[in-house]
């Protein structure tokens, strides 16, 4: 069957300044939360590799522009460090401003849309010294740095992404110990949430009041929440779950409030964030105008089976389990189930449920360990399995487009070989190949592969 998309689909890859640039200690940039992180505790990192050993765009942005374009790249997804363009908080660098007008006027020189996010997870110590999402002075903060960018290069950017994934910082670093600052406590992770979704309106707010011609939107990685059966008791835990993880953060971006639901479980549990006079209005002035979706894995959650401590940490663990369904496809890579269809009933949803909003596919990808042992006699990896997982799940973008979706293109995580947080580079996902010692790269299969589709438009 022949799978055609759209005509301007934008297909590409993405990326962020914290897991690309390098240069972590250079050109003027100040420590984030991670570079801090290392410093204390390099144990937690895979192999002790830290976020000063990435894939040194900041020097080789240039070489890595014209691999995109070699592998058909119309569009690119990466992120501006707050900490380096604002490295005290206050004082542009303008090394970092000459930086990130380079990278942008080289994109768009090869034909390469830029999307560029203000907050992949890597705040600045500075501002977690100050409370960080906690802090209404962080929320403050964010708006001054979100404007500053749209003047900087809102003449070049058409497309804008306030935060990447919001919930993850949340999740790893208030509830469960996976991220700086590594605490367990519902009602500062709450607090936090709602602060960053304070701080996305204010951003959006102030985009729109500078009249720039081009959108404003959020990458959220929405996982659907499938129940193990349509029992009541399972039903009601995936709609618990749905409202933890995705609804908390899709609605008011999309919609402008909070689901009912869900505050009045926060408000049940003792649970609820402060919430201030005027900040009702100011969700509802930060609708969207482009909803990025980063998607790989599902939710399959299940009624617990066993009772709660009521002295445990108050989690959202504490209104289901999760479920492994028997005969599920897995990445044994990574460790996670691989369910095409997922990306299907997520557009759908948006369609039926969203205002089929705009949007378009921010990450989905396939992380691999031990890629060399897939190198041929070429020296090319032979990811086959990567263009089998992204082939699979474009065709079920192509039926929910074919339904009705409002679906506008496709990136893969990632560009290249990249570090990735607490696995460095333990599970590789590019379409180029990286080789850390001597920063050469070469183009994988699945690159190829990519490369005829864009040209064509699909396969």
């Amino acid at each position: 069957m022949q799978y055609t998309f759209p005509e301007g689909f934008w297909w590409g890859s993405a990326s962020s300044a914290a897991q690309s640039e390098g240069a972590a200690n250079a050109g003027g940039k100040a420590p984030t939360i991670w570079d801090h992180w290392f410093e204390t505790e390099p144990h937690r990192f895979h192999g002790q590799v830290g976020p000063a050993n990435t894939s040194t765009f900041y020097d080789r942005y240039r070489e890595d522009i014209v691999l995109m374009e070699q592998i058909g790249h119309n569009s690119f997804r990466t992120s501006i460090s707050w900490a380096r363009l604002l490295p005290d908080g206050h004082t542009v660098n303008q090394e970092a401003v000459d930086f990130y007008n380079k990278v942008i006027d080289e994109l768009l020189a090869k034909g390469i849309k830029p999307f560029i996010g203000l907050f992949h997870f890597d705040m600045p110590m500075y501002w977690q010294e100050q409370g960080g999402w906690e802090s209404r002075e962080t929320v403050a903060a964010y708006a001054e740095y979100a404007e500053l960018c749209f003047k900087l290069f809102g003449d070049r950017v058409a497309c804008w992404m306030t935060f990447n994934e919001p919930v993850v910082v949340v999740e790893g670093g208030y509830l469960y110990d996976f991220h700086y600052p590594n605490q367990m406590d519902f009602r500062r992770a709450a607090q936090v949430a709602y602060h960053m979704m304070l701080a996305h309106s204010l951003a959006v707010k102030r985009y729109r009041t500078l009249s720039l011609p081009g959108q404003i939107g959020i990458v959220l990685n929405l996982t659907p929440s499938y129940p193990r059966s349509s029992n009541p008791a399972d039903l009601k835990a995936s709609f618990i779950a749905d409202l933890f993880f995705n609804r908390a953060f899709l609605d008011p971006a999309v919609k402008g409030v909070y689901p009912q639901e869900l505050i009045d479980i926060l408000r049940e549990h003792d649970q609820m964030p402060v919430v201030q006079s005027g900040d009702c209005e100011l969700l509802a002035a930060g609708k969207i105008d482009l909803l990025g979706i980063n998607y790989y894995q599902p939710r399959r959650v299940k009624a617990r089976m066993t009772a709660i401590n009521p002295d445990s940490p108050f989690l959202p663990d504490w209104f289901f389990e999760n479920y492994e369904m028997p005969g599920r496809k897995m990445n044994p890579y990574r460790g996670w189930e691989i369910y095409e269809r997922g990306i299907y009933d997520i557009l759908i949803n948006l369609r039926d449920n969203y205002g089929n909003i705009p949007s378009y596919i921010s990450e989905n990808g396939m992380g691999v360990e031990g890629e060399h042992r897939f190198i041929g006699e070429d020296g090319q990896v032979k990811d086959d399995y990567r263009i089998d997982f992204i082939r699979g799940h474009l065709q079920w973008i192509h039926t929910a487009i074919a339904e009705g979706s409002n679906c506008r293109g496709y990136h893969l995580w990632t560009f290249i070989d990249n570090w990735s947080w607490m696995n460095a580079y333990k599970n590789r996902y590019g379409f180029i190949s990286l080789d850390l010692e001597s920063q050469q790269r070469t183009v994988k299969k699945s690159g190829e592969w990519f490369a005829n589709v864009s040209r064509n438009n699909g396969f």
